[in-house]
């Protein structure tokens, strides 16, 4: 049972659902037999795979906030690429712009004119005054990590119970309800264990932080403003000022992962609620899907790693790689950041997210289900408890994957896209006020067919 919800009754209406997927995507489901002779579990990459129906639907064409399959279904996309695509599909100024430097080259290992401002724009709306770019925001947090050990000389990083920052070896640890860190269940192969590399905490408790840094060993806090990948999970009043303190008292470097929380705001949460990192890390939704990445550095930071003459950052020192800073990468990150999200496309999608999640507390609240949604910036998701999570840990407890498959099968059935990994929903430019209400339309049905 979760809340009114009945076990046997969702397993019900989920097979029915999945027999309807697979009668009206017999070209995907053509296409998917066939990868599976060549890629690993039939998909260009493993987390394809948590597509709700089975197998994923094979995109033929996506532009603005639709997908179009090869089965010829077209659907009101509110995954946009789990914050990759946050710009819609292809804005029109990023492809032009491509298109044009497409002809001009994509990589030569020199600086193009983009650069310096792709740099200067950075700044502006973060703070970060020195920058380096990657290829992934995963790219970005590695070479932060190693920064903050060279400068730091400790070991350890600290993250939060079931935080996400990309494939980053010593973010997949959790507390182990003891005081100690574990590996997160799952997790493939760490090269150590991950208490070796990693104390977790849980995200808004402060005396579990001040405890975990009086070791005097943690190099540095790698945190996202909110936590995104288990639920939205807001932070308390106060704590990002108390995060800041206890870093600067304890001698950590305290690191922002904005990949997510960009949605906060055309500067993130860096800029809506004046935090003062001293590393900054963002990736996916600056090159409108474009691969990019960068990690942005406090004049301190900046500073100190020049007076380090030891340190090889052009090539032992494993910063970046032959791709990073590509021309390509950078021009599509000076168009997105120039032409696409801008103040007026945060001010447009962020009162549709506002849409979403009063549809969908309206819907589970008429129906007498004990759920919560949570918003941030135009990014919104709802959860199956009865309040909002304050950690990861009590997200993840809260996690029922079969409820959630239903939901957002019935969702891909009738149209509406959502993120594969959790209840997320994100707007951006180009979503109307009537792709919200035809989401809230189509929960409302999935709603009342449980209750």
């Amino acid at each position: 049972m979760t809340g009114a919800v009945d076990a046997a009754r969702v397993e019900q209406l989920l097979e029915a659902e999945l027999e309807r997927f697979r009668a009206e995507h017999p070209r995907s489901a053509e296409l998917h037999e066939r990868a599976q002779r060549s890629l690993f579990g039939g998909v260009p990459m493993p987390w394809m795979m948590l597509w709700a129906g089975g197998f994923p639907v094979v995109a033929e064409r996506a532009v603005g906030n639709r997908v179009v399959d090869v089965d010829g279904h077209t659907y009101v996309d509110l995954c946009l690429g789990d914050t990759g695509a946050m710009t819609g599909h292809s804005p029109p100024t990023v492809v032009a712009e491509l298109q044009e430097r497409l002809a001009r080259g994509i990589t030569t290992m020199l600086p193009s004119e983009d650069a310096a401002w792709v740099g200067e724009e950075l700044t502006r709306r973060f703070r970060l005054p020195r920058w380096l770019f990657t290829l992934t925001a995963t790219d970005a947090n590695r070479t932060a990590l190693r920064i903050a050990r060279l400068l730091t000389g400790r070991p350890k990083v600290l993250v939060y119970s079931y935080c996400y920052h990309g494939s980053v070896d010593e973010a997949f640890a959790v507390g182990d309800g003891t005081g100690g860190t574990r590996s997160r269940d799952g997790n493939v192969g760490p090269p150590v264990d991950p208490a070796v590399t990693t104390r977790a905490v849980e995200f808004n408790d402060l005396d579990q932080l001040e405890q975990a840094l009086a070791h005097a060993d943690v190099a540095c806090v790698l945190a996202e403003p909110a936590m995104t990948n288990m639920g939205i999970v807001l932070p308390d009043a106060g704590y990002h000022d108390a995060l800041r303190e206890l870093t600067r008292r304890h001698g950590t470097l305290l690191i922002i992962d904005e990949t997510h929380t960009i949605s906060a705001g055309p500067g993130g949460c860096t800029a809506a609620w004046g935090l003062e990192p001293d590393l900054f890390t963002i990736g996916k939704a600056i090159g409108s899907g474009i691969p990019s990445g960068a990690l942005g550095l406090s004049e301190s930071v900046s500073d100190a790693m020049l007076a380090q003459v030891d340190a090889d950052y052009e090539d032992t020192g494993g910063v970046g790689g032959t791709l990073a800073g590509n021309a390509f990468s950078l021009a599509a990150m000076r168009a997105t950041l120039g032409t696409v999200l801008t103040d007026a496309a945060y001010a447009h999608a962020i009162p549709l997210a506002e849409r979403f999640a009063d549809g969908v507390r309206a819907a589970y609240e008429r129906h007498g289900l004990d759920w919560n949604v949570t918003q941030l910036g135009c990014r919104a998701e709802y959860r199956f408890q009865p309040r909002p999570a304050r950690n990861g840990t009590e997200a993840h407890e809260a996690a029922d994957p079969t409820l959630e498959r239903y939901l957002h099968l019935h969702a891909l059935n009738r149209g509406v896209l959502l993120t594969p990994f959790h209840n997320m929903a994100l707007m951006g430019p180009t979503t109307t006020a009537a792709d919200v209400d035809r989401h809230s339309e189509v929960f409302e049905e999935a709603v009342a067919s449980l209750t």
